[in-house]
């Protein structure tokens, strides 16, 4: 006799939080199919999509529908929604190896860490108290610093988006002529590249961290 108070696999997939995933989804197919012909409403979606992450994370811990499905959903949503973006920028910046180069970083870094934690027996990537790295905990243990990091990554590469005027823009040419630009942009772009360096410099110190714990389980096995 099934068990009544487990929850079905359908109920799993129809919870509130998997639901708002399955819409930024759709919301950034539209918003990607649309981003050449409609800037400002490509920025729109997206950064609502953005901010629909911290949305599901809320529903999920306020009605206890926290799932393994919804976790993965959710990152695997973050992964490919900014790999489209640095895809996008590739094409529109020059030299499109740096926008390349960080959708490898930040895909690297994020696999590694979800297979070592898996591998060796964590229930969370963001479990981090054996880390050696106190920029990496703090990273993980404090939602507003994490928040800032991954608020500034994504308003950075909206706002280079923005700035793009055609398809062969030099990168370094239009941050220089940033000033130019309206106050907003003078203020986010400052704020923004800070946030976004730190981030990459997480990535590298979590790429590095996951390949270690990789390594120490099979030195393990072999003892």
């Amino acid at each position: 006799m099934a068990d009544k108070s487990r929850p079905s696999t359908l109920s799993v997939y129809l919870y509130v939080p998997n639901i708002i995933g399955y819409v930024r989804i759709l919301m950034n197919c539209y918003a990607f199919a649309i981003c050449f012909k409609n800037k400002y409403l490509f920025s729109l979606l997206y950064f609502v999509s953005f901010v629909c992450d911290a949305l599901d994370g809320w529903f999920a811990r306020k009605l206890n529908q926290v799932s393994t499905f919804g976790a993965v959903l959710d990152m695997v949503t973050d992964r490919i929604s900014t790999a489209c973006l640095l895809v996008v920028l590739s094409q529109v910046y020059r030299p499109g190896l740096i926008f390349l180069s960080l959708l490898a970083l930040d895909i690297a870094s994020h696999w590694l860490q979800m297979y070592s934690t898996f591998l060796v027996g964590k229930s969370s990537h963001k479990d981090v108290k054996d880390s050696s790295s106190w920029l990496f905990k703090l990273y993980y243990r404090n939602r507003k610093f994490m928040g800032y990091c991954c608020v500034s990554c994504e308003v950075l590469y909206i706002i280079l988006f923005l700035l793009a005027k055609n398809e062969t823009e030099n990168l370094i040419e239009v941050l220089a002529n940033s000033s130019t630009q309206n106050w907003l942009y003078l203020t986010l772009l400052p704020l923004s590249l800070v946030g976004w360096a730190i981030k990459q410099l997480i990535n590298v110190i979590q790429m590095k961290t996951a390949a270690d714990a990789c390594i120490l389980y099979d030195i393990g096995k072999k003892q």
